[in-house]
């Protein structure tokens, strides 16, 4: 199996209970009022051609589509694409889900105003190559906003997530970005690619509903950020 391969395989295995949290009915509600803000305000109004890669479950997809976006999802990991296509099926005017590869997304230059992804920098292999190819898929003036964390800065190897036999010596390799001890790592992946303007946004207001809340199960309570950059 490759790097690539074995990502994939912890995600479709996580992907039930990685929804069952997202999906909690006790913040649901909450989440999607602050999600739907963040993502107002990383991007110009809509309606927008969106790619979020990485899409997961599709939680921010979802959310973007709620905003009035065109919105394509693409992932690598089968048991999450299950989940973004029900989801997606749910609404009115949902994402369309497709499967794709987030470093070399297969889309004509110039096919989007924006490329998402949340969760997604510390677990992607290539990162400079994959946000290269992200502003290659932008139109002129087009934005890129992630959102992620510093989750592992101490080692994928004491984290309380169960990696083993996943995210093992080989994966780890291949993943710049996944013990990164600072968002300025990420800062430096988006501007070496090629986009102007990179801001760093703290999240506070996820930082105040994890407080409320919890954190999912074997995560620590740790600022968020959403990092975003022009072509």
């Amino acid at each position: 199996m490759s790097a690539q391969d074995r990502i994939n395989a912890y995600w479709t295995g996580r992907a039930p209970s990685y929804d069952e949290y997202q999906q909690r009915p006790d913040r649901f509600a909450d989440d999607q009022q602050v999600w739907s803000a963040i993502w107002e305000r990383a991007l110009p109004p809509a309606p927008l051609d969106v790619l979020d890669v990485g899409t997961g479950t599709g939680q921010a997809a979802i959310v973007l589509a709620g905003l009035g976006h065109r919105v394509t999802g693409i992932d690598l990991a089968d048991g999450m694409l299950e989940r973004a296509r029900q989801h997606a099926a749910a609404i009115a005017n949902g994402p369309v889900i497709r499967h794709g590869d987030a470093v070399h997304p297969d889309f004509p230059a110039a096919s989007f105003d924006a490329v998402t992804s949340r969760y997604l920098m510390w677990t992607l292999r290539e990162p400079q190559v994959a946000v290269a190819n992200w502003v290659r898929l932008l139109r002129p003036g087009g934005t890129v906003a992630v959102v992620d964390s510093t989750w592992f800065p101490n080692g994928l190897d004491n984290a309380s997530e169960d990696f083993a036999g996943h995210y093992d010596a080989q994966v780890q390799a291949v993943l710049p970005l996944a013990t990164a001890k600072s968002i300025d790592q990420t800062v430096a992946v988006m501007e070496e690619a090629g986009l102007r303007d990179v801001t760093v946004t703290p999240l506070t207001s996820i930082y105040e509903l994890d407080r409320r809340f919890g954190v999912a199960p074997n995560h620590e309570h740790q600022m968020q950020f959403l990092i975003t950059g022009q072509r």
